[in-house]
């Protein structure tokens, strides 16, 4: 078996020859040509010798220009760790402008940038407290505010849900406090999202834990560190852990967040609790009873935090509402474009099909050969702003055409099954049969082009030709009846009597 291999490594050996004696070879060639090129360029005259140095020097700078732009690393992006991008205001309130003007419900957005711009002329610090159900919140809410009497909230609509509590610090600043809904509760989405909603309002976050950390707060926990929130995790009902199994936790926090949170401390809020006495004659009694809160590292944790006060911390409270703005207003957008892009393949559908049945003998190849298909594109190209050029809608439509062709026969039948949920129209002819299809092939036709744009910001035509394939071959129920019961309504209307008629 060995000696199988000996010739193979002969020729690689042959191989790796050549290919040095070629790269001395041209090595050489390469040197003469150089020198060569030296003793010719000194024997020329000064002018000519001058700006032909001049020029092979230009060339060779521009040579390598261009290799350090495409060879140079890649810089990161600012989403490096996932930090979303600062938005920029005037984009979002273009975008927002242009969303109301499409009838897009934009009231959130428009009070989210109101209330931005009040809490910075007011230059006050506001600190969210956040958490899970249960874990203390508001406890610590009562410990850290010296009177428990809420502010009113400014943000309609809410005040059931966040409340403000001015607080102070032991070296005189002041704080707002936010208590906000717990997180994690069964059927609170809609409250969940209002504390989150607030946590990035606010210039810094309280994190408050009762225990280690679940996945879902670990994940909520660096998705607020992913929007540059200052953060504090305080590990709260201190009391109720005994000094070894505190310390094991504190130290695996320091461990798992250190590059997560500012700080991390162990506390006891206090509040109530209720425990069950045996009384000397036997009964039973329920006491409550307060527990002496024990806030001071994390009140020495908020003063390194907030030290430079509201506005040190406003840049990246504005960056923290914007970004996020910025992500609502991008959904709410492709919503809006996803609503606009059915009603239009709907009505260009309608028209098609109004088309097909004035018709003596619609065929497929009309779907290219018409304004309607030209028109549609463009509209779908518009909602969702994506600029194409005329060549590249006609060569789409061609292509799209063949496909359209290809499946002609299973259109039909498709069409033809239509027509058992609407036994009335089997006795008016061919010609109904055609509309249906024409039909169903221009919603396939406008689904596929409004999907492709969706997905891939552009006209691409190999994908819109695979959609528009599958949607051809796999219509669903509500579109052919759709279909069917649009060509229903145009034969009504073309038979209905013209006003004035017996």
């Amino acid at each position: 078996m060995p000696h199988s291999r000996l010739p193979l490594r002969l020729i690689l050996l042959g191989l790796i020859a050549i290919a040095v004696v070629v790269v001395i070879w041209l090595g050489i060639g390469m040197i003469n040509g150089l020198l060569e090129f030296r003793e010719r360029l000194l024997d020329l005259p000064a002018l000519v010798r001058v700006p032909l140095i001049a020029l092979v020097a230009a060339a060779c700078a521009g040579l390598a220009w261009l290799a350090w732009k495409l060879l140079r690393p890649t810089r990161r992006s600012a989403r490096a760790g996932g930090k979303p991008l600062v938005a920029d205001r005037q984009t979002i309130e273009t975008r927002v402008a242009d969303l109301a003007a499409r009838n897009a419900d934009v009231a959130s957005l428009e009070q989210e940038l109101i209330e931005l711009d009040r809490r910075r002329l007011s230059g006050e610090c506001h600190v969210a407290v956040f958490g899970e159900i249960s874990t203390g919140k508001s406890s610590l809410i009562r410990s850290l505010a010296s009177a428990a009497a809420p502010e009113v909230d400014v943000l309609g609509g809410t005040t059931r849900w966040v409340r403000h509590y001015r607080g102070s610090l032991p070296d005189g600043r002041e704080l707002m406090l936010a208590d906000m809904p717990g997180t994690g509760e069964v059927a609170g989405s809609q409250r969940e999202q209002l504390a989150r909603d607030e946590a990035l309002r606010a210039h810094a976050v309280i994190y408050v834990v009762a225990s280690d950390l679940t996945r879902a707060q670990d994940a909520e926990l660096r998705w607020l560190a992913d929007f540059g929130k200052p953060l504090i995790l305080a590990l709260n009902k201190l009391d109720q852990f005994d000094e070894a199994a505190r310390a094991t936790l504190l130290d695996a926090f320091a461990d798992r967040y250190a590059g997560v949170c500012r700080a991390i401390v162990g506390i006891s809020a206090g509040g109530s609790e209720r425990f069950d006495r045996r009384l000397p004659d036997g009964r039973i009694e329920q006491v409550t009873r307060e527990r002496r809160a024990d806030v001071d590292d994390l009140l020495d944790a908020l003063m390194a935090v907030t030290a430079g006060g509201a506005a040190t911390l406003e840049a990246g409270r504005q960056a923290a509402v914007l970004a996020h703005v910025d992500q609502r207003s991008q959904h709410l957008a492709r919503d809006v474009a996803e609503r606009e892009a059915e009603a239009t393949v709907v009505r260009y559908t309608r028209r098609a099909v109004i088309g097909a049945m004035a018709a003596v003998a619609p065929g497929s190849d009309i779907i290219i050969q018409g304004a309607l298909g030209t028109a549609m594109v463009r509209e779908l190209a518009r909602i969702h702003d994506v600029p194409v050029r005329e060549l590249d809608v006609e060569h789409l439509l061609a292509r799209l055409g063949l496909t359209l062709r290809n499946a002609t026969a299973i259109v039909l039948a498709i069409a033809g099954n239509a027509l058992k949920a609407f036994p009335g129209l089997g006795t008016l002819g061919g010609g109904v049969l055609h509309a249906i299809a024409y039909g169903l092939a221009f919603d396939s036709l406008g689904r596929a082009i409004a999907q492709t744009l969706a997905a891939h910001a552009r006209l691409d035509q190999a994908e819109a030709e695979s959609a528009m394939r599958k949607l051809l071959t796999e219509p669903s129920r509500e579109r052919v009846e759709r279909v069917t019961r649009v060509v229903i309504d145009s034969l009504r209307n073309r038979n209905a009597p013209a006003a004035g008629d017996d």
